[in-house]
């Protein structure tokens, strides 16, 4: 029997799902979507493969009538232009070309971010370090072009904002595995506002800094999405034990790896 509402197919620390909760949120719509679980420690479920024709990439939206929209940015603009309640994007053309050039920044720095919380060799790291901190510089350079003054790029919290802060607050594993974060002499201070503004906004508490370490420890051995890294047995990402009864992780790189027991997975 098919469902009401539509369902979202998801993994609840993926920053691509916090999107859509956090537009939800803005909207005040979160009870009109059913998110679903997905565990990314096995193996698909069948029926879920047979409706993404065999994409696993997370989330996925179904909709009551079966139909299937795949790729966050895409989910997201649908439900912006389905969901009641107040626009997130702005409906000036001019104003939503502007936030739009600011969201084609995103891919790039998050692409960098996460190379270097998997990198393991420190000349890799030490290039993607200055990688990240020219991305940071081309976010602040935009935004003080755009918006100099205020907290965000427009007025509030809206689709820029949506888009770029479950990335913020996943590179607090850079601050943990990397010691990595912005440097206090004058060249970052615009864009290091709008993501402390980001971060602290009501509609974005989905997640805490303490979850993203602790869930996303492997990926500081170069291990993601759920597989195993050597001598281990459950990955980081599973569900139980709970992230909240675990013990931190060792900070830093480079450092021996952590079993399962001192991880607290076992």
């Amino acid at each position: 029997m098919p469902t009401l509402r539509p369902i979202v197919h998801h993994i609840p620390v993926c920053p691509f799902s916090q999107r859509l909760e956090i537009l939800l949120a803005l909207k005040g719509a979160a009870d009109e979507i059913d998110f679903r679980v997905v565990d990314i420690t096995k193996p698909r479920d069948p029926e879920l493969l047979a409706k993404t024709r065999g994409m696993t990439a997370l989330p996925v939206l179904e909709l009551p009538d079966g139909r299937i929209l795949k790729e966050s940015l895409v989910i997201l603009r649908y439900l912006e232009d389905t969901l009641a309640g107040p626009p997130v994007a702005q409906r000036d053309p001019w104003k939503h070309a502007i936030e739009h050039m600011l969201v084609r920044m995103e891919g790039d720095l998050v692409a960098t971010g996460y190379r270097l919380v998997m990198a393991q060799e420190e000349a890799q790291r030490s290039a993607l370090r200055e990688a990240m901190l020219q991305q940071y510089a081309k976010l602040d350079a935009f935004l003080l072009e755009h918006a100099s003054k205020g907290s965000f790029l427009f007025d509030g919290f809206g689709w820029a904002e949506t888009v770029f802060t479950p990335f913020f607050w996943r590179f607090e594993f850079l601050s943990y595995y990397e010691g990595f974060d912005l440097p206090h002499d004058g060249r970052f201070e615009r864009v290091r506002a709008w993501r402390a503004a980001c971060q602290a906004h009501p509609a974005a508490q989905q997640v805490t800094a303490e979850e993203i370490i602790k869930v996303y420890y492997d990926y500081s051995l170069g291990v993601g999405n759920g597989a195993l890294p050597v001598q281990r047995q459950r990955s980081s990402f599973v569900f139980e034990p709970d992230w909240r009864s675990r013990p931190w992780p060792p900070r830093g790189k480079p450092r021996p790896a952590a079993t399962d027991a001192e991880l607290g997975l076992v």
